[in-house]
């Protein structure tokens, strides 16, 4: 049956199918023009984990998700598609992040790692397998790429996109991430994890292509993090949420905030989303949460007015999203932020998502 056959006989006000791809889409990965690559690793988590289970979390939540989105109508019929991975990265996650647990613990009672001839070896095993990792990612990514897909990559914690920049780096010679989270991630091989979630922008500095991050809502950070800022030389800038907080109560609008934050980015854009970016109650058992943040629609405005600016998005990731034990909340969050997202990409490269619904208000 060929796509247009397809968005025929699809009816979108009925719920998802279940034996279909994301958001209940019934088109095939060569039928959709999005393809959303999940990376369930977590391998170094530091503090709460869960961040392995977002991807699945985020698909068994996104049949529930309305396609009719207010903003982009016919997003769906674009088609996005959750990729088919290696079943050898769980597995590794797993495996690993067991491996890992007692070098943090040496840690933090204190002792000298490279003393401990298990542990050192162990540590150089995690640093290789992370790295073999982010090879695959690149690969993975640059296979949907040369098919003229837009891709998109869904974590797993904030190491995940470490690949997808790089696949990123082969294709644009200069572009800027905009880099939404609690955290600055600029630590140097955080607990000696060259890859940790934690040095995730520290190492996307090392990509020469990637001119430009700009962060915002951050408000959790250390000495050595900003040392690496005062030294980029206008490389990292940093909207911290204590700074967007005392602007907005003295008058300025979010509107100002988020042009000028737009202003400061290159022309090309990645968008780099850690969910623990927004208010706690957002994501509740996100591993690292920290009080303060913005709201969803904060985060959903900045993205349309990026989306409208002129700047070209070529692409995000969206992480740290960790399901509860007894409900979905943070999977619901995530699944619906993951389909704005995909919204905002397809209307800045000029995808047909539809005329946006004006609803009558008098």
């Amino acid at each position: 049956m060929t796509k247009e056959q397809i968005i025929k006989d699809f009816d979108p006000s009925q719920p998802g199918l279940a034996d279909a791809t994301i958001f209940g889409l019934p088109f095939s990965a060569q039928q959709s023009e999005i393809i959303i690559i999940p990376v369930p690793w977590e391998v170094t988590v530091s503090y709460g984990s869960g961040a392995s289970e977002g991807p699945e979390a985020i698909l068994g939540a996104s049949f529930q998700v309305d396609l009719n989105h207010q903003d982009f109508p016919e997003l769906w019929k674009l088609g996005m598609y959750y990729a088919e991975i290696p079943a050898a990265w769980k597995t590794n996650s797993d495996k690993y992040k067991t491996l890992a647990q007692p070098i943090i613990e040496a840690l933090e009672d204190g002792q000298e790692v490279s003393n401990i001839p298990v542990l050192k070896a162990d540590l150089d095993r995690i640093n290789l397998v992370c790295r073999d990792l982010h090879t695959e990612v690149k690969e993975t990514v640059l296979y949907w790429m040369k098919k003229g897909k837009k891709v998109v990559l869904l974590g797993g914690d904030h190491s995940t996109p470490l690949g997808y920049y790089e696949a990123l780096a082969t294709q644009h010679d200069n572009f800027g991430i905009l880099h939404l989270d609690a955290h600055m991630d600029l630590r140097i091989g955080y607990e000696g994890f060259t890859f940790s979630h934690a040095s995730i922008m520290y190492n996307a500095l090392q990509i020469p292509q990637i001119s430009k991050i700009v962060q915002v809502g951050i408000r959790d950070f250390c000495e050595q993090e900003v040392d690496v800022v005062q030294q980029s030389k206008g490389r990292v800038l940093v909207n911290s949420d204590a700074d967007l907080k005392r602007e907005n109560f003295e008058g300025k609008t979010w509107q100002q905030q988020c042009e000028a934050i737009i202003a400061s980015l290159p022309q090309k854009v990645c968008i780099s989303f850690d969910i623990d970016g927004m208010y706690p109650w957002y994501c509740p058992n996100t591993g690292t949460p920290v009080p303060g943040g913005f709201s969803f629609e904060q985060a959903t405005y900045l993205f349309n007015k990026l989306a409208e600016s002129g700047k070209e998005i070529i692409g995000f990731d969206l992480v740290e999203v960790a399901p509860g034990e007894n409900d979905d909340w943070d999977g619901n969050v995530g699944a619906r932020m993951l389909f704005h997202l995909c919204g905002v990409l397809a209307k800045n490269n000029g995808m047909n998502i539809g005329k946006a619904i004006e609803f009558p208000r008098k």
